[in-house]
């Protein structure tokens, strides 16, 4: 049986070749976290900004159209409320974002029309696009909007008084930055949607 000398194995100990190696091992997971958390949440934040300025638009083009076709709410869907429907689904059209196959068809709820869809190889978290054509905030203390566009107060006006239109959109956002956290041992979850608001004051 061959001995390896006590001079030997304490320069091995003392080698160096492979430290580099060892050192990019262990840092290759941080770098990989890093690196797609950057492209991750910048594309997030993009996404982001995008459908904000979206829906302040939308919101300002159904607000400058007249009133007069939410006295008597139907099935039928508004001609100011399609104005903001077209617009959003245009821009997505118009910039390679997938739609999900969503359609002008929806009944309101106190003013407010909600359309959604899911399919046509929608992101996970779908397409949802709220449009609130009675939006109404309380004359002092009145916070940001919330994405399901619901008016602030302590109840629905008395008289019929659209103040204000609220649209909302809520995109699925495909996260990959959780799966590279779980290389890690990480479970973050992350919201299954993006969503933007815009409020309007109405011009009529």
């Amino acid at each position: 049986m061959t001995h390896v000398p006590y001079a030997r194995l304490a320069s091995l100990w003392r080698e160096e070749r492979a430290a580099q190696l060892v050192e990019f091992a262990v840092a290759l997971p941080l770098l990989m976290i890093f690196v797609v958390g950057i492209f991750d949440f910048s594309s997030a934040l993009t996404l982001k900004l995008k459908l904000t300025n979206l829906a302040r638009d939308a919101a300002r083009s159904a607000a400058a159209d007249p009133a007069s076709d939410l006295q008597s709410p139907s099935t039928t869907v508004p001609a100011s409320v399609m104005d903001a429907f077209h617009l959003i689904d245009n821009y997505f059209l118009d910039s390679n974002l997938n739609d999900c196959g969503i359609t002008a068809r929806g009944s309101p709820t106190n003013l407010t029309w909600t359309f959604t869809a899911t399919g046509n190889g929608c992101p996970s978290g779908g397409l949802k696009i709220i449009i609130n054509r009675g939006y109404f905030f309380p004359l002092s203390g009145a916070a940001v909007a919330s994405a399901s566009c619901t008016s602030q107060g302590t109840g629905s006006p008395t008289v019929f008084t659209p103040v204000a239109t609220c649209v909302s959109i809520q995109y699925g956002y495909p996260w990959r930055f959780g799966r590279v956290a779980s290389i890690l041992g990480r479970s973050d979850t992350l919201p299954s949607q993006i969503a933007a608001v815009g409020v309007a004051l109405n011009e009529n």
